[in-house]
């Protein structure tokens, strides 16, 4: 694995680690939770790379646990707050024109003659 995928990189784990939410508290134990910079540093080698959640890097914990952690913190809207500080802090740094938007996009053409549809055979009468 490359080692640029291994860790978030400290300037932007400073940045994120307000917006995530408190840990919950374990008064009777259990193993140990695996750390908020790791399961973000998994999230983001599965994003880059497109592997399996089971399929993580055994460094990044169990794949099972850093899914949960994303359906977690999707539900409570961690991605949308990280983006939104992110943003915040590069337009502090380097300023951006809000006047204008850009849109990119690509277009794949169909094969040519497109294809073809096979007939469906009725078996009963319409209700409708």
């Amino acid at each position: 694995m490359e080692a640029k995928f291994a860790d978030v990189p400290h300037a932007l784990w400073m940045q994120v680690e307000p917006v995530l939410p408190v840990p919950p508290p374990r008064p009777w134990g259990g193993r140990p939770r695996v750390p908020d910079r790791v399961v973000l540093a998994a999230i983001v080698y599965r994003l880059r790379t497109g592997c399996q959640w089971k399929a993580l890097p055994p460094q990044f914990g169990s794949g099972s646990t850093c899914h949960l952690r994303f359906q977690q913190w999707v539900r409570a809207g961690v991605f949308e707050r990280i983006f939104a500080q992110l943003v915040r802090f590069y337009d502090a740094r380097r300023g951006m024109q809000w006047t204008w938007t850009s849109l990119d996009s690509a277009i794949v053409k169909a094969p040519k003659g497109g294809t073809t549809r096979a007939r469906i055979r009725r078996t009963g009468r319409n209700a409708a």
